[in-house]
């Protein structure tokens, strides 16, 4: 029995006419973000960064050479404000770790893109990041990971949250 059975029992027992299951389930996805955030934060922690300034980092990385974006692209990725975006971008700039530049075929705009160290730094940290996520699916055996894995994302889907970027 976990916590979010001692809740769902609870609402069972005070008001029967209620079905809780969704309330379990939302409940155990929402304590697992939370669990899972905490490690992957202390991790974030370790190389001076925090989620914020890692998923601009990564978005740059997974982009692929030559890992640079317009802010809209960034801004599409991430689904951040504008404004939480240019901060972002200005703590990266102000850290070394990305730099802006005037886009070549719009000179009204400019782009982001990782500098070396922004894209070192971003290597070792995923590298870390992935690892870390593995060990919390250690207690699943494969087939509990792929029946997860098919059942969140049906789930997003269902909740209207897994469409496309």
């Amino acid at each position: 029995m976990d916590h979010v059975d001692f809740i769902t029992r609870q609402w069972e027992k005070e008001r029967p006419d209620l079905d809780v299951t969704a309330m379990g389930i939302i409940g155990r996805v929402a304590l697992l973000y939370l669990a899972y955030q905490k490690e992957m934060n202390r991790n974030f922690v370790r190389f001076g960064l925090n989620s914020a300034k890692f998923d601009v980092l990564a978005t740059l990385r997974r982009a692929g050479a030559p890992h640079m974006l317009s802010p809209g692209a960034l801004l599409q990725a991430t689904m951040v404000a504008s404004g939480t975006m240019t901060n972002r971008i200005d703590r990266l700039e102000k850290d070394g770790l990305v730099r802006r530049s005037v886009n070549p075929d719009d000179s009204r705009s400019f782009l982001i893109s990782l500098t070396d160290r922004g894209l070192t730094l971003v290597d070792e940290v995923v590298t870390e990041h992935v690892q870390i996520q593995a060990s919390m699916m250690a207690g699943l055996d494969p087939t509990e990971v792929e029946a997860l894995q098919a059942l969140l994302s049906k789930a997003l889907v269902s909740a209207d949250l897994g469409q496309d970027p």
